[in-house]
């Protein structure tokens, strides 16, 4: 699951939940002090003690299989299996676990995740129809100019489609072959595994993978021998794993990822600009239609995010003055998630008026800490999860709270409207006067303003007959790949290539929420209105209760899922408490029903033949869901890829009933990719968990039998059943997946099929005697900083103050250089301009405009006329008197 920008607003707001992770290729590390553990134990690595590391597997998956950096990417599962090995190993030695590594492949994924997965997927088949054919015209210019490229293979090769990485496909089978092969022989080999268990969930235990390690870490605190001191280090990519950290209440927990603030290590790495004029002399094979690259790709650093440290942050941070009941920091981090959910995540899309980047999740905390008296307390109790009605959430609380956050939202709709119609002036003025300079007569008409046709290109540029130099070659082919990739980020900008459409809503306008009804859903008459919102309201409800309990314990209802594409308005969530919240335990989807859910025809090829026929045959039931012209939705956006992807919804009991005509039809190899299987433990023989070692996989008969695992004695809870496996027969392991790799011969290590003990109770509050490391943060150090909608100009500030301080408006006239950063929010801006200010005027129509400036003040945009007058407010730090340069004036208005 994923949060856009939370991990950034997150280190912005608590720089010190971060440090580097440090590496070190030799010895055991004994004796290191740990930038990251606050404890005195013997450090176990060069980061100090880590009892166990989880992997989220497919943040290692992706990477390896289509590499951004890599210029000659994978072609073969082989390439992709090695690749991962080297992933994996490396992220052992930084952490070095001492007791457990468990690997999580994402399986089967609830209903409500699956929506976001189709859509994801159909709107990835819609861009690459994009960019072949923007290639195609680059191609064509590149001829037109007598410029030689490498030609581009046609042929399909086994990594082409990253959508292959699904449960139920014929890679995810081979990778879950290839995942236990690599477990072996670093059992059998490596000595830094020694003494460690292993547990591999594949892509067939369903759920997905980081959700799959919080059920086991649940159930091994349930367990009364469990450990409250155990060091935890997750690997993933995703923030939102900060968020499962923190609802897990295990104080002594690290989430490990790239540390995308510093710079690779280039020490092995060689200049691509460089390496492409060089001739081909490489024996290495390239892949791909791009020259091979020798160690083109350096090691990207990682870093800790450390959740004990997260809490003393949100402790000062949620500090409630006066409070009316006793503070609990347990229950203000449960508050904390919950309320975090309106942000947007994988399964119900973010509230309208809450957009991080423009410092929502401040917006929230603060309307939190308003209303948490008027409220009377805390808003979930996660003790009571478990409730079949939802009593874990305070309804008529929760109700006060969307009040204070709707008292915000025409404030912020207005602004947005402010900010989105300023920029889109400024393009048309820069496209005006680029036109100005440019020749028509050499150019021919083109109606999307974007692209030469080919015939532009023909007729303009004359064809060379010569052949170019091999390095030539090479040099065209990166610059090809370059144009291609700037062209495309190029029309993912709405406002800047002008394929915004007209905005017919104008939210925060008056009238906004009637057309808003009208325009979206296609409803005008009050009736119906309210219906739906209701409805919407109703549905979104058990959304937050859904997510709220996936968080916690584990997966409600499979088959829910939010049934609309966007969110309710903050303002419309009153009379809560007439809604009735329950779900309906049930079953996960096969993986073979989760493929015709998400996949596009594009990628059919990954269906056994005859679902793959449900989905092309027009006659069919199913192939409504799989449109041929994709739908998206900018409204309110600016780069394409933010848009929505209005696709039909996946009716699963139909989608159910047609596969079960087909499923007859498997083949026995397919039989066994959609099925579903449990977790697997694997040990060296030598290793004590297991009493007698080999001889206790020796007594078990092939019957159905469990053994408990004592966690008493093998520091790990659960039941152990015998797994029927021919590959480990006689001691002998068959590499039956990688071509190049050799058997295990005398293989020494020991398998079962695992079962992680169920968690009876949620248990959310810090274990007894768990050691609780020094507080190192201060009040000091949390910054305050007023809130987006409260300040002109669409950037947060990028100051630190304690206090920041309103100043009024003067009358003023200036000049100031501003820093853009328009990659970072919606609209960009910033940059040189000029502006004016204007206090107690009502004009017809006068405007306001300003920027970031050199002097820490902050103007913006303001219109006044109509009969209202919206106030302006520049901020800066207290007692600073004027900008840099000696002026009392603020600059940059």
């Amino acid at each position: 699951m994923g949060v856009p920008s939370f991990f950034k607003w997150l280190v912005g707001k608590y720089p010190n939940i971060v440090v580097p992770a440090k590496e070190d290729d030799g010895g055991a590390g004994a004796g290191a002090s740990s930038p990251s553990s606050p404890w005195d134990e013997p450090a176990a690595g060069p980061n100090g003690v880590y009892h166990n590391l989880y992997l989220d597997m497919n943040a290692i998956i992706h990477p390896c299989f289509h590499p951004e950096d890599e210029v000659c990417p994978p072609t073969t599962f082989d390439e992709v299996f090695a690749a991962m090995f080297e992933y994996i190993d490396r992220l052992f030695r930084i952490v070095r676990p001492t007791k457990l590594l468990y690997l999580a492949v994402d399986g089967v994924a609830p209903r409500a995740k699956m929506n976001q997965q189709r859509s994801r997927r159909f709107k990835a088949a819609k861009e690459a129809k994009d960019a072949e054919l923007e290639e195609k015209l680059l191609r064509e210019k590149f001829r037109a100019e007598g410029r030689e490229v490498r030609a581009r293979p046609r042929e399909t090769h086994e990594v082409s489609d990253p959508n292959i990485i699904t449960p139920g496909t014929e890679f995810m089978e081979k990778l879950s072959k290839a995942l236990e092969y690599y477990v072996r022989s670093r059992l059998n080999s490596d000595p830094g595994w020694k003494g460690i268990k292993v547990i591999l969930s594949d892509s067939n235990v369903p759920g997905e993978g980081e959700h799959k390690v919080m059920s086991f870490i649940r159930g091994q605190r349930s367990l009364a021998s469990y450990d409250p001191n155990t060091m935890h280090c997750l690997y993933g990519l995703d923030a939102d794993l900060i968020m499962l950290a923190l609802a897990s209440h295990e104080l002594h927990f690290s989430i490990l990822r790239e540390d995308g603030s510093r710079q690779s290590q280039p020490e092995k790495c060689i200049s691509l600009s460089n390496e492409m004029l060089k001739t081909e002399d490489s024996s290495r094979k390239c892949r791909g239609w791009f020259p091979q690259v020798i160690e083109t790709t350096p090691k990207k650093p990682y870093q800790f995010v450390n959740i004990w440290v997260l809490r003393e942050y949100l402790e000062l941070d949620l500090k409630i003055p006066n409070p009316v009941v006793k503070t609990d920091i347990e229950r203000l981090i449960d508050d904390f998630i919950f309320i975090c959910f309106l942000t947007g995540n994988d399964f119900i899309p973010r509230i309208p008026s809450v957009e991080i980047h423009e410092g929502a999740i401040d917006l929230l905390l603060e309307a939190y800490k308003q209303t948490f008296n008027k409220m009377g307390g805390y808003i979930v109790s996660t003790e009571k999860l478990k409730d079949k009605h939802a009593a874990y959430l305070k309804v008529s609380r929760l109700e006060k709270f969307f009040h204070e956050l709707s008292l915000c939202e025409e404030k912020i709709f207005l602004k947005r409207y402010d900010l989105r119609e300023s920029l889109q002036r400024k393009f048309l003025r820069q496209a005006a006067e680029e036109c100005k300079e440019t020749n028509y007569d050499t150019m021919e008409e083109n109606t999307d303003g974007l692209n030469l046709t080919a015939k532009s290109f023909s007729t303009n540029c004359s064809i060379s007959t010569y052949s170019q130099d091999e390095s030539d070659v090479k040099a065209n082919t990166l610059e090809l790949r370059r144009n291609l990739k700037d062209a495309l980020r190029n029309k993912q900008d709405l406002i800047k290539s002008g394929s915004c459409k007209h905005d017919m809503i104008r939210l925060g306008l008056a009238g906004w929420k009637s057309r808003y009804y009208r325009e979206k859903f296609g409803v005008e008459k009050l009736s119906e209105v309210g219906k739906l919102k209701n409805d919407m309201v109703q549905r979104y409800m058990e959304g937050l209760c859904w997510v709220l309990q996936y968080y916690f314990t584990d997966v409600p209802s499979w088959s829910w899922y939010y049934p609309y594409y966007h969110a309710p308005f903050a303002s419309d969530f009153k009379g809560l408490s007439q809604f009735k919240i329950c779900f309906t335990t049930d079953k996960p989807l096969k993986p073979f029903d989760q493929l015709m859910a998400v996949l596009p025809k594009e990628s059919s090829c990954a269906l056994p033949k005859c679902y793959r026929e449900l989905m092309e045959n027009e006659e069919s039931l199913v192939q409504k869901f799989y449109p041929s012209d994709l739908q998206i939705d900018t409204h309110g956006k600016r780069f394409l890829w933010q848009g929505i992807a209005m696709l039909p919804f996946i009716d699963e009991k139909l989608l159910v009933s047609a596969t079960k005509t087909v499923e007859g039809k498997l083949a026995v190899h397919e039989i066994n990719r959609n099925a579903v299987r449990q977790e697997k433990i694997f040990m060296r023989n030598s290793n004590t968990t297991v009493p007698n070692g080999s001889a206790f996989s020796k007594a078990f008969d092939c019957s159905s039998k469990k053994l408990w695992l004592d966690p008493s004695t093998s520091e790990l809870g659960g039941w152990l059943s015998p797994v029927d496996d021919k590959d480990t027969s006689s001691g002998f392991f068959h590499s039956s997946v990688m071509r190049d790799l050799p058997d295990i011969r005398n293989d020494q290590t020991i398998s079962f099929l695992f079962s992680n003990p169920e968690a009876v109770e949620t248990i959310p509050r810090l274990l007894d005697d768990v050691k609780k490391p020094e507080k190192t943060i201060t009040e000091t150090e949390i910054s305050k900083r007023p809130l987006w909608h409260t300040y002109p100009g669409c950037r947060l500030p990028e100051t630190n103050p304690s206090v920041l301080e309103p100043q009024p408006m003067v009358s003023s006239f200036g000049r100031g250089r501003g820093r853009a950063t328009a990659a970072e929010t919606m609209l960009g801006g910033g940059g040189r301009g000029y502006g004016r200010s204007f206090h107690g005027a009502e004009s017809s129509q006068t405007q306001s405009r300003g920027s970031r400036n050199d002097g820490n003040s902050y103007a913006g945009r303001g219109t006044y006329g109509g009969g209202f007058q919206r106030q302006q407010t520049a901020w800066r730090p207290a007692g600073d008197a004027g900008g840099r340069g000696g002026s009392e004036q603020r600059r940059g208005w």
